[in-house]
């Protein structure tokens, strides 16, 4: 069953909060911030990723998640790589990550590179 309205309309429940942002809200600030700067409007690069404006709008609010297509399409119709797309999300959830983590390893603390494979890789 639907969340609804008094009047009927669909009402959209957000998830409890988080530690920190969703990768879909990231991934939807770059791509946002992307548009912007280049002037663009939504229906411009909808039209030119080949998506509705509707959907290019959830995706960069973070209400909806952009599929693999659908994100090498925006990105083509931004002239953005994906990589650079994604390096700046990773970056953007790092500086938060940081910001909100009791210690710099956290809980997988394992996946950083160890003392040895950082000094092998500064020689």
């Amino acid at each position: 069953m639907s969340p609804r309205t008094a009047a009927g309309r669909l009402h959209l429940v957000r998830e409890a909060p988080t530690a920190g942002p969703l990768l879909r809200e990231a991934v939807g600030a770059r791509l946002r911030r992307a548009r912007l700067a280049q002037g663009r409007s939504l229906r411009d690069v909808a039209g030119a990723a080949q998506v509705s404006t509707g959907h290019l709008s959830q995706v960069e609010r973070g209400l909806a998640e952009a599929s693999s297509e659908v994100l090498r399409a925006l990105c083509r119709a931004l002239d953005l790589p994906v990589s650079a797309l994604l390096r700046a999300v990773a970056a953007d959830l790092a500086v938060l990550d940081l910001a909100s983590a009791p210690t710099a390893a956290g809980p997988l603390g394992a996946l950083a590179p160890t003392t040895t494979a950082v000094q092998a890789r500064a020689a």
